[in-house]
């Protein structure tokens, strides 16, 4: 998604006009004549500023002549306490964000490259074996530029290398960009749900459990997209159940109050008394969460999740992207969203690079970059890391803590404003 919406980005770019612009893709071309019945398993929270960015780019009047749901307002609360938090826009005309799945997106923007054709050249099924980078002093045999050589023998050379190339990026580990990473001990599973009785479905739900955050995104009237982050064994459990008994389960995860502790309950009773007399209007009623009925056929798939960072964004000729960048947990969905910042953000300084008649691959803009996406990206990634943390354990004292702070963040409109405002970009 991230590496095609940045080829079309350059390719719009009127700066950049002239540019050779190659996009190596290692798939087939995603090509979506029909939209499918059924939904896919694999879908992103699509913020209103990338919303913005694949508008810009052209794709998103594709995504909304596909398929795409918005939502009004979010839920979270926890399992083992009665506290939550809602977000909403105060005006309810105004989208949060909207689900949308995958392959729609890289549908979407891959219709928009064939529009482009001119600007910005495609290759798939390609497959890089190796990078050769320039040597920054001049030497007398020195490449000036970025060597790529291909599977089928072919070589490439480039001012500006930009890896979108995944949590495993060949660009990243070549180049010798240290990356901070570990693995949660948690995978998520993915299905798609199909609920009891048609709803307006305009509201994000997630619940903390002490294996993970349990997600219900919607869809449409009918289904929601589960994104349920446990323990890799609970997670393979969950993939050998029947169909009968996974939906049992989600429905326990969402409406069962067994995590509940006497001590937390009292604790949170007299903090929540204590914040209605000081702030009367303040906070939000509780809204219960569909129930389940179903699952889309052969839709449920696990995969483990991890936390990432590259120490640096960018060397002499070459910038990271996406998760080749940066990997985060699913819970906050801002994997997609951090991806398309950084679009956005690199195209804008290569426009301005290419104005002034600078070298595209030169290090001074794609600095600005670096400081830019990473002033954005680290309190992001330190947030959904330290939510994922304080949310891994049933332990009273930890329980109480977060509930008071997940309660008084609920009764403060401005705090969540901001909240709302730094996700939203």
């Amino acid at each position: 998604m991230v590496g095609t919406a940045m080829a079309c980005s350059l390719g719009l770019d009127p700066n950049l006009e002239g540019k050779k612009i190659l996009l190596l893709e290692a798939g087939n071309k995603k090509v979506m004549d029909k939209v499918p019945d059924a939904y896919s398993t694999r879908v992103s929270s699509i913020s209103p500023g990338s919303a913005t960015l694949l508008s810009g780019v052209g794709a998103w009047d594709h995504i909304m002549n596909m398929r795409c749901k918005p939502y009004q307002k979010m839920q979270v609360w926890d399992a083992c306490s009665d506290a939550l938090i809602t977000f909403d826009k105060e005006n309810l005309q105004d989208e949060m964000a909207y689900i949308v799945e995958n392959n729609i997106i890289v549908a979407a923007l891959t219709k928009q490259l064939e529009n482009l054709s001119d600007q910005v050249r495609v290759q798939y099924k390609s497959k890089v074996v190796k990078y050769t980078w320039p040597k920054s002093h001049q030497v007398a045999d020195a490449i000036p530029w970025v060597q790529v050589t291909l599977a089928n023998g072919q070589t490439l050379q480039t001012k500006l290398l930009i890896g979108a190339d995944g949590p495993n990026s060949m660009v990243r580990r070549e180049a010798g960009i240290p990356t901070v990473k570990w693995n949660y001990d948690q995978s998520a599973v993915v299905a798609v749900l199909h609920l009891s009785e048609p709803t307006e479905n305009n509201v994000a739900w997630q619940r903390f459990l002490p294996t993970g955050p349990i997600a219900m995104l919607p869809l449409s009237d009918t289904e929601s997209s589960l994104v349920w982050s446990t323990s890799h064994r609970h997670a393979e459990e969950l993939l050998q159940l029947d169909e009968e008994s996974f939906v049992d389960s989600i429905n326990t995860a969402f409406w069962s109050n067994e995590n509940h502790s006497e001590l937390v309950e009292t604790a949170g009773s007299l903090f929540r008394t204590a914040l209605s007399v000081l702030m009367p209007s303040a906070g939000s009623a509780r809204q219960l969460p569909p129930s389940v009925a179903g699952i889309g056929p052969k839709s449920r798939i696990m995969f483990p999740l991890g936390m990432g960072h590259a120490s640096e964004y960018i060397r002499h000729r070459v910038a990271l992207i996406g998760d080749a960048a940066h990997r985060v947990h699913p819970l906050a969905g801002q994997g997609a969203n951090l991806g398309f910042g950084d679009v956005a953000c690199l195209t804008q300084l290569l426009s301005q690079a290419a104005f002034n008649g600078k070298d595209l691959g030169a290090m001074q803009h794609l600095l600005e970059y670096e400081t830019e996406r990473q002033r954005h990206n680290l309190p992001m990634m330190a947030a959904i890391d330290l939510m994922k943390r304080l949310y891994s354990t049933n332990a009273a004292p930890m329980v109480v803590l977060r509930t008071f702070g997940l309660q008084a963040t609920n009764t403060l409109p401005a705090m969540k404003a901001q909240i709302m405002a730094f996700a939203s970009k």
